[in-house]
């Protein structure tokens, strides 16, 4: 039956003829794992269409419900899980497979004439992979990837002439929203791939037509191979590691749940993808008038220099070791990249207006709300976690007193100083932490800030046009379409990461490092401060779900313990809009942590990824036994 098919189709479509065509290629000098590089990029590329079009299934390509959308195919889709992993891990490596298959190529002078077209529609699909990797962090809608592309058409904004209109198209208006989003989308998820799958075919087409270059020694040249069933052999075992090193990744490097995307969470450090630290990292080194140098100057430049290289180097020597020059330059571009990207990486946002656009002045203009005081003492404010317990202006917590209008009353900046260094030297019996480890500089910005807070200033940051900080943060969220319910951090898989910072700022003082201590609480009826870790069994649940939905509405509403007059009392983070939505979801996920819970536990993994894994192993090394023993016989065959 199968042979009656396959002859109707072959008399209709010349399928032998191309199969043929593929398969009997000769390679000059035999088969090698150094040409493996390309088709495992081949093979990349159609892993990702595979489990992009498998995401697409569930996945919401809308500013309130994308986090979740993805939240929900990571927990609760059988297998959904290893499917996001793979395209997030995949990506990765394609970039890094792309630039070792390039490098080889290089180094081996495979772009030399008559291979120059190869060479240059290789050099578009590289810079498509980039691209790809550009707008497909940010459709989780996640902090990482909001905050990556906050960073990425920062830069693009700074081009001279053109900035200001690429960065309005690119977001879809002043502000990231719900255009960026679709707009992203529709690039990465259409245009991008069919860019990238008619270059691999173009790609394919120009290096079938003058073949392997093989290698530089001519005495290796005189043996050959061809491509089946040497090379098939090869490029399915590096096709096998390649999808084993992703597995392993899978199973025991899961992508960390980074929180839904804040537009007003100053706290966290904006980084582009790890591909563009380099050139994130590099601004830093083009301060003020000469930042255009870094953004378009150096990107621009590297550019025409790989389109250039068959042109500039148009000798025939392709051995490495007669070609120093090109070899040196090599060696010190991928030393260059390596070493900006590490220090990127390691790196606090720099003074450049990209940095501090993306580390500061973003998030109120992200979220549409009118910019807030940039004074040190303000940020200090928010930071230390002041507003756990004072209040300014409508905002924050009722455990110390409101320093709305503590400019108006009449203690001295050196009063304030000390206050702030040790509260007990005024009141021995002050819960107020001591602020000792501040530098000289920021207690006098927090005197300065506290001192010019006055009820008749009209604002809480000093200055009579901004309205005063808790209207501000109300009117932010209503208008970037936020919920103001208290259920809507419990619909939030928040990250545990982020909430160690917020509860650092917010919660330590009073519930101890890591939620350990039993801080003191005069006026209670227990004397002390619950503990978080481990927590009330009342308030625990082994299932994140139940566990979030206990402790919620203590985080939103607050709580007073019972006694005649308890001196600390547990702040509304919700209900005072001290804290947003997105970043109670972190502090609950840290809250879960410490007691031992994962807010991003697999509900449904459809197999347990350890046994998934073994599993996968042991068939990848069956298939390699079964292909070498067909390998074997075909050549045995060959050579009768």
């Amino acid at each position: 039956m199968w042979r009656r098919l396959w002859r109707w189709v072959n008399d209709r479509w010349p399928a032998n003829t191309v199969i043929r065509t593929l398969l009997a290629e000769d390679i000059p000098g035999g088969a090698r794992i150094a040409y493996s590089f390309g088709s495992s990029v081949l093979f990349l590329f159609i892993l990702q269409a595979a489990t992009g079009i498998w995401q697409l299934i569930y996945y919401v390509p809308t500013a309130d419900h994308a986090y979740n959308s993805v939240s929900y195919l990571r927990t609760e889709v059988p297998f959904g899980w290893l499917i996001h992993n793979l395209h997030y891990w995949g990506a990765t490596a394609m970039v890094v497979l792309v630039l070792l298959h390039m490098t080889r190529v290089f180094i081996w002078g495979a772009y030399k004439n008559p291979r120059q077209l190869t060479w240059l529609i290789g050099t578009f699909l590289f810079l498509t992979t980039m691209s790809m990797m550009f707008f497909g962090p940010p459709l989780p809608w996640d902090e990482k990837g909001y905050w990556a592309t906050e960073v990425g058409t920062s830069i693009a904004g700074t081009m001279p002439l053109v900035g200001t209109w690429a960065k309005r198209v690119l977001i879809g208006g002043d502000v990231m929203g719900q255009l960026t989003l679709t707009r992203f989308f529709a690039l990465h998820v259409a245009v991008l791939p069919g860019l990238l799958a008619v270059l691999i075919l173009l790609h394919l087409v120009s290096f079938r037509r003058f073949g392997s270059v093989g290698p530089w020694r001519q005495a290796s040249r005189t043996r050959s191979g061809v491509f089946w069933p040497d090379q098939v052999y090869k490029d399915l075992i590096m096709a096998g590691g390649v999808f084993l090193i992703l597995l392993a990744l899978c199973v025991f490097s899961q992508p960390s749940f980074t929180g839904p995307a804040d537009p007003l969470d100053t706290t966290y450090t904006p980084k582009p993808e790890w591909n563009f630290l380099f050139l994130y990292q590099a601004l830093k080194l083009f301060p003020g008038k000469f930042e255009v140098v870094g953004t378009v100057g150096v990107p621009l430049v590297g550019i025409l220099l790989l389109l250039c290289v068959p042109f500039i180097d148009r000798r025939e020597e392709r051995n490495p070791g007669k070609r120093p020059v090109a070899m040196a330059a090599l060696f010190v571009v991928a030393v260059v990249v390596i070493a900006l990207s590490l220090t990127g990486n390691a790196s606090q946002p720099g003074t450049s207006g990209v940095a501090t656009q993306a580390a500061g002045a973003a998030p109120a203009a992200a979220a549409g709300a009118p910019a807030p005081s940039t004074s040190e003492g303000a940020a200090l404010i928010q930071s230390l976690g002041c507003l756990a317990c004072h209040t300014i202006d409508g905002r924050g917590g009722k455990v110390g007193p409101d320093l709305s209008d503590e400019g108006s009353r009449q203690h001295t900046g050196a009063w304030l100083g000390e206050q702030i260094r040790d509260p007990k030297s005024h009141d021995a019996a002050s819960v107020m932490p001591s602020f000792k480890s501040l530098s000289d500089a920021k207690i006098q910005a927090l005197v300065q800030y506290l001192s010019g807070l006055r009820s008749d200033a009209g604002a809480a940051a000093g200055s009579a046009s901004e309205p005063p900080a808790g209207n501000q943060m109300a009117s932010t969220i209503q208008a970037s379409g936020a919920e103001t319910s208290p259920a809507l951090s419990q619909q939030y898989i928040g990250s545990a990461e982020l909430g160690g910072r917020l509860y650092a700022a917010n919660c330590q003082s009073c519930h101890g490092l890591e939620g350990r201590d039993n801080v003191l609480n005069p006026g209670s009826d227990d004397g002390k401060v619950p503990r978080l870790n481990p927590i009330d069994r009342k308030l625990y649940g082994r299932d994140p779900a139940a566990f979030v939905l206990s402790i919620d509405p203590l985080i939103q509403k607050g709580s007073t313990p019972s006694g005649p007059h308890p001196a600390l009392k547990m702040p509304a983070f919700g209900t005072s809009m001290s804290l947003t939505q997105e970043q109670i979801a972190d502090l609950e996920a840290y809250v879960l942590r410490l007691n031992g819970v994962d807010r991003g536990q697999i509900d449904r993994p459809g197999l347990r990824p350890l046994w998934l894994f073994i599993l996968t192993a042991a068939a990848f090394g069956l298939a390699v036994l079964a292909f070498a023993l067909l390998r074997a016989r075909a050549r045995r065959r060959s050579g009768e």
